[in-house]
């Protein structure tokens, strides 16, 4: 991705935050009222496993499933192993969304819960259960798996985006949470990929009429101990609305609709 790109998206992002796009609550105009889906077109210049051509979201009530299709094969491409947490990358198929967070388990009102897809060789972030089941769950970083993550405005992140820090104690957090302190949930739910597609259902309280977006990211942890923020998400192959404008509403099953961007 260029800078040009990257900074486009840090422009959108603050516009975003500016005008509560993320974190209001306002509604959307009668025009997307009735989105569902969101569609977005091939881009030649983007690598097609991180080329988003639609994304969706809908649920029962209590579980919520979302999709990403792409314009090349999901998953192929994994972030180098650097053989240390810090400095270390994190590939991610994302929906932001205006789920509020205590929906998962984290503190009302505290940033943009984000559904991830993640890869990430060089740790394991979900010590309590075992991706690739060979017996050992603390070697399975570079599988695709699931986490909820509270994103929060930073311009020291490249893509102006933040995993949120959190005070142990003083923060709500979820149950399965890995020992970091930022605000990274492991529910446990496995992705489903096949071809140029991406599943996954997991439960959540208030996803019913919720705006999201989707994008495709990198994300890095920091290289110092002493360096915030600890992972930031600092480049943006795509993203599916083109303006992180949220454009896509999840609604009950059965009610799916489209908007373009």
């Amino acid at each position: 991705m260029t800078k040009f790109m990257t900074r486009n998206f840090i422009d959108f992002a603050r516009v975003a935050f500016v005008t509560g796009t993320l974190l209001g609550a306002g509604s959307f105009s009668a025009m997307v009222a009735t989105a569902h889906d969101i569609q977005s077109s091939v881009n030649q210049n983007i690598t097609p496993p991180f080329d988003i051509i639609q994304a969706s979201a809908s649920t029962d009530g209590r579980w919520a499933t979302f999709l990403m299709e792409l314009a090349g094969e999901t998953g192929t491409i994994t972030p180098k192993e650097t053989g240390a947490f810090r400095g270390s990358s994190v590939f991610a198929y994302v929906w932001p969304t205006k789920i509020d967070p205590a929906g998962v388990g984290f503190t009302a009102g505290s940033g943009v819960l984000a559904l991830a897809i993640t890869s990430h060789p060089d740790f394991d972030d979900t010590p309590l259960y075992d991706e690739n089941n060979d017996g050992d769950p603390t070697n399975d970083g570079k599988n695709w798996h699931a986490h909820w993550a509270v994103l929060a405005q930073d311009e020291a992140c490249g893509a102006g985006f933040k995993v949120r820090e959190i005070s142990p104690g003083q923060d709500i957090v979820p149950v399965t949470m890995p020992d970091l302190p930022i605000a990274l949930d492991a529910p446990g739910q496995s992705p489903i990929l096949f071809d140029n597609q991406l599943k996954i259902t997991l439960p959540v309280r208030g996803a019913e009429g919720a705006h999201f977006d989707a994008m495709t990211a990198v994300l890095n942890v920091s290289e110092e101990d002493s360096h915030n923020p600890l992972l930031c998400v600092n480049q943006a192959h795509d993203v599916a609305s083109g303006d992180l404008s949220f454009p896509g509403i999840i609604m009950k099953k059965g009610e799916a609709k489209l908007v373009s961007n």
